[in-house]
């Protein structure tokens, strides 16, 4: 089978809650399935955990980083994704900002226009202010 991924089973197999659909999902998962996962469903998903469970950083791009890996997860760009996570967790920018400076770090656009500072961490790439 082929599907689009949606955030609920991601975040029901990593969180165990409620545990009746945890274990559906987790299944499912580690099925012999063809999983498409989106990256607003990973940045969705990145917020659901750090938002509603309080999961630490680090652990979500532990989380991340193991659906990834997946045999059944398909994803547009996986090195993208990688990059995202590892910006997310080493240089602490929110997930959105972090996706934008890999997004600009592997394409020849190496400027982000934002207000947000937090970016002039990363030295790969230059902010602009508007």
């Amino acid at each position: 089978m082929r599907a689009l991924l949606d955030t609920n089973v991601l975040v029901r197999h990593l969180t165990g809650d409620p545990a009746s659909q945890a274990s559906r999902a987790t299944a499912f998962l580690r099925g012999e399935h063809e999983l498409i996962l989106t990256d607003l469903v990973l940045a969705e998903m990145v917020y659901v955990l750090e938002s509603f469970y309080e999961v630490a950083r680090a652990d979500i791009a532990s989380m991340a980083r193991a659906l990834l890996a997946l045999p059944s997860i398909v994803a547009g760009d996986h090195g993208l994704l990688l990059r995202a996570v590892e910006i997310y967790e080493v240089d602490r920018l929110d997930f959105a900002e972090a996706y934008l400076v890999a997004l600009a770090e592997m394409s020849d656009v190496k400027l982000v226009a934002s207000f947000d500072r937090q970016i002039d961490r990363v030295k790969s790439v230059q902010r602009v202010e508007p």
